[in-house]
């Protein structure tokens, strides 16, 4: 029995006599849940490896991304291990792509089942994808414990916690259990932010060989307003950025190890311009921009001349732009500042500074017709971007836009443009669906016609599966994979890209 911070006790699952001050074993185990291929590198647990390892804490990683067992590889693991604490890193809730709308969270619940079976540790979990069903998802898994938000320095204050006075109410973005209920801390959103620039507690070579390249982050947060995006729920509504200075070191690490691809994990490089344009100068200052290739996610705006010259100086050689439409009608639904005329000075800034470009489209959202549809694809069409995403239907999450807008228009259970794969009363902690019922009852038939063949865009996926689709779910893309394995390096959509040139 334990006592927690509101004076009650508890019988938490995972906290057990063993935990009792003086007899804690001074080890923190972080677990890389996510098994996607490629395989993606968990830079944010990572990031917290080197921070709790800088704080004097004992750390051992058990990355299931790279084992060919997982449960015989969590069990040797734990046999031979007694932690204080174990971490699990969950990158992500569901696939986030319709059809087929693949919901993790129950194989999670199965990892933590499993852990406490084999470990009297408590266990913590933390992630993008957690973060934003944090308390839910620690209430399906069973978990004692989770961090809503960055992870660093909250995984090392609730280690010392666990050691002595367990007031878990002083842990920043601590969700946790007390007298029966699950209570959530403030997210952990620190208004300053720095991460360790060393970057070798996980076996980033051999991701580099699996996934074609590595991460790096140069900020935190997002206070765009998309109508849609669960950005600021995971990360923070307001931009927290890094020291330029500690991003290249960063980068240097990560070249040191023979890493020379690298793909931003920002929100939007771009927002604010001006960190943006301040990393590319400490890139360009040290000539990084001749030694590496990377890759970023930007806004439509703010994008200019300048700003596209500094970025292909620092080496950047392809931007992925969240370009949603091009209906004007449409970027005003999704809450976008740019207009169809940025896009088109977009793709422009980026053919003149020899970067490839891609467009990611959204299409099927809340007053999305067949001609606005048809608009947005003949005018990207037009701009000839190197590529594009016709994402087909927008993933409906708690606490954006999107649920405000769905409510105005009538209860959700009766909402016709509401799909999902489960049973019973809408639940958006699963995956859940919006498509536009305007768009008839086959619209990715419909976006496929319009799109008429281009090789260009990436196709929907119907409904129904369909051997001919072109889309871009990276997740077990066994054309993507493949390609890595001969050689192929960069961003997965350029990946892609490359091999239908050469198909031609």
């Amino acid at each position: 029995m334990l006592l927690c911070p509101c004076g009650h006790t508890t019988n938490g699952v995972g906290l057990k006599n063993d935990l009792l001050p003086g007899r804690m074993l001074l080890m923190l185990t972080l677990i890389n849940t996510n098994r996607m291929v490629p395989a993606i590198g968990p830079i944010g647990l990572e990031y917290v490896a080197e921070v709790a390892a800088g704080a004097g804490i004992e750390v051992n990683i058990l990355d299931l991304a790279l084992s060919n067992d997982p449960d015989e590889s969590l069990r040797r693991h734990l046999a031979g291990h007694s932690p204080t604490l174990i971490g699990l890193s969950f990158r992500n809730v569901d696939d986030c792509f319709w059809p087929s709308a693949q919901w993790f969270v129950p194989g999670l619940a199965e990892l933590v089942r499993k852990i406490h079976g084999l470990s009297e540790a408590p266990i913590v979990l933390g992630g993008v994808g957690f973060s934003v069903f944090a308390q839910q998802i620690v209430e399906y898994t069973g978990a004692d414990f989770g961090i809503r938000g960055d992870g660093e320095q909250a995984t090392v204050s609730l280690h010392r916690q666990l050691q002595g006075g367990r007031q878990f109410d002083k842990v920043e973005g601590l969700v946790w259990r007390c007298d029966g209920k699950v209570r959530s801390n403030k997210p952990a959103w620190p208004a300053e932010i720095s991460l360790p620039a060393r970057r070798e507690m996980i076996d980033n070579r051999r991701y580099f060989a699996l996934g074609g390249q590595c991460g790096f982050e140069t900020k935190r947060g997002c206070n765009r307003r998309c109508l849609y995006c669960a950005d600021p729920l995971s990360k923070g509504p307001v931009p927290r950025s890094r020291k330029p200075a500690e991003i290249a070191d960063e980068i240097e690490s990560l070249l040191a190890q023979g890493i020379d691809v690298l793909h931003t994990c920002d929100a939007e490089f771009n927002v604010p311009r001006h960190h943006a344009m301040a990393v590319c100068a400490e890139l360009i200052r040290r000539s990084l921009g001749e030694k590496v290739r990377w890759y970023a996610y930007l806004a439509v705006m703010p994008f200019d001349a300048e700003l596209a010259a500094t970025m292909r100086r620092a080496g950047c050689v392809g931007i992925n732009f969240t370009g949603d439409s091009a209906s004007e009608k449409m970027l005003v639904t999704y809450r976008q500042a740019h207009c169809r005329e940025d896009l088109a000075r977009a793709v422009r800034l980026c053919r003149q500074n020899d970067m490839k470009v891609m467009i990611d489209l959204l299409l099927g959202g809340p007053g999305e017709t067949p001609q606005t549809a048809a608009e947005t694809i003949s005018f990207v069409k037009s701009i000839a971007p190197d590529c594009a995403g016709a994402s087909l239907g927008i993933r409906v999450y708690p606490g954006t836009g999107m649920v405000n807008a769905l409510n105005r228009e009538g209860p959700l259970d009766a909402h016709p443009g509401l799909r999902r794969k489960y049973a019973g009363p809408i639940d958006l902690f699963q995956p859940t669906f919006y498509l536009s019922p305007a768009l008839g009852p086959e619209p990715a038939r419909l976006i496929k016609d319009l799109i008429a063949g281009d090789r260009r865009f990436f196709e929907p996926m119907a409904e129904q599966p369909d051997a001919e689709a072109t889309d871009h779910n990276y997740n077990d893309n066994t054309e993507l994979v493949d390609a890595i394995r001969q050689g192929a390096r960069g961003a997965y959509w350029d990946i892609l890209r490359g091999l239908r040139n050469t198909e031609r």
